[in-house]
């Protein structure tokens, strides 16, 4: 894994742990507000990890595709 894909995983690791604290702390002192908060940047984080993956799965595929084809030249 690159340095990027590792700095993205832990801000979105980090990104998801802050949200459901807020969704927590909303939840107890009664703040829809902060909850919805909480729950939107949980569910942010979730939906970047998302995208991380396709984008690997995707280039992983394409990869292969070159190579497969690196060898027939």
């Amino acid at each position: 894994m690159h340095y990027v894909g590792f700095k993205d995983k832990f801000e979105n690791a980090k990104d998801k742990v802050i949200g459901k604290t807020k969704e927590a702390v909303g939840k107890s002192t009664g703040s829809e507000e902060t909850e919805l908060k909480g729950k939107l940047q949980s569910i942010k984080a979730d939906l970047k990890e998302k995208l991380y993956e396709t984008k690997e799965k995707l280039a992983g595929k394409i990869n292969d595709k070159l190579d497969e084809e690196d060898k027939r030249v």
